[in-house]
């Protein structure tokens, strides 16, 4: 929330731009618009201020502020976001989502598996908006999370790639790659390990009863050449 006197500069600041856009803006007009900006951050009122001053041609509006605020939050548009969606659906692929992309995907999933691609844009897409919009409301700030696919060369790729984009933090992607290095085996890959190396491992039973059928036939294999 602003102080007093940050809502006092703001709105001195509100008439100041409107009238650099060639318009002019009351002071009470700007004090009804400085309640509705208070919940953001100054650094943010200045940047949407300057990007309107640059982008909007008609008259100062508290809409052309609020859309300029939210959209520096980072989050993806709609298009760009479906797009991340659908590539999170390569198993291969490593994907940086939004917790907002990963929630609108799974109201559209059912529709993408029945062969329905624009239906189920149509569907994430009504789901995402209506994600973003709530969380701009609450002011949430944008989480990026990291869905791994199976290609370690991708894995590495995509996180680069979210530093660059400043969707990630470098020690986050960081500590990322560093995980992705010590990522244990389950119990039957080491059981399945053992056979190579000798050390001993413990199986799940039905993975167990396999691996004694390999070994019964192995064995036999083995006998066949002195019968």
């Amino acid at each position: 929330m602003l102080s007093s006197e940050e809502k006092s500069q703001l709105v001195d600041a509100l008439c100041v731009t409107a009238e650099a856009m060639g318009t002019t803006l009351s002071p009470g007009a700007a004090k009804m618009m400085v309640d509705d900006l208070a919940r953001f951050r100054v650094d943010e009122l200045v940047i949407a201020l300057r990007a309107c001053r640059h982008e909007v041609t008609g008259r100062l509006t508290l809409a052309a502020i609020m859309q300029r605020v939210q959209a520096a939050d980072g989050r993806p548009g709609k298009d760009e976001a479906w797009s991340i969606a659908l590539a999170a659906n390569d198993q291969f692929d490593t994907v940086v989502m939004t917790e907002e992309i990963l929630l609108a995907m799974s109201v559209a999933e059912p529709v993408l598996h029945q062969g329905d691609k624009v239906g189920a844009r149509m569907a994430f897409i009504s789901a995402y908006e209506r994600l973003v919009c709530a969380a701009r409301q609450q002011l949430k700030p944008t989480d990026w999370h990291v869905s791994m696919g199976f290609d370690p060369q991708r894995r590495v790729m995509a996180i680069d790639q979210a530093v660059l984009m400043q969707r990630l933090s470098p020690d986050v992607a960081k500590q990322t790659l560093i995980s992705l290095a010590y990522v244990p085996m389950t119990e039957n890959a080491q059981a399945i390990a053992g056979l190579i190396t000798g050390e001993p491992g413990v199986p799940l039973p039905e993975i167990r009863d396999r691996l004694r059928s390999i070994r019964d036939t192995m064995l036999r294999q083995q006998e066949r050449p002195h019968e």
